[in-house]
């Protein structure tokens, strides 16, 4: 799945450090909302999916992350699944 018309797509997400065994260790979280189709026939919640044009926005410290929720892309394409030729590539075999 991927927003219509674009080649990357953008998580919106939240993270921190947390010390582990002396260790920073990332810790993050992909935030979701409703899905929407053609999504929601698989599952009830979808990524919530930034537009470039948005990245700034939610980057910033004080930047509004309800107006920028409500940019949110939502006309979602799914990708056809590839067909491996035979013999399967050797990644794929077990």
């Amino acid at each position: 799945m991927q927003p219509e018309g674009t080649e990357i797509t953008y998580l919106a997400g939240l993270y921190r450090f947390e010390e582990h065994r002396g260790i920073q260790i990332p810790m993050f979280t992909v935030l979701t909302r409703e899905a929407v189709d053609p999504v929601s026939s698989i599952h009830d919640r979808m990524p919530l999916i930034l537009g470039k044009d948005s990245l700034r926005d939610w980057i910033r410290p004080n930047g509004d992350p309800n107006s920028i929720m409500k940019k949110a892309l939502t006309k979602m394409i799914m990708e056809k699944a590839k067909d491996y030729p035979e013999p399967l590539p050797s990644f794929m075999q077990i």
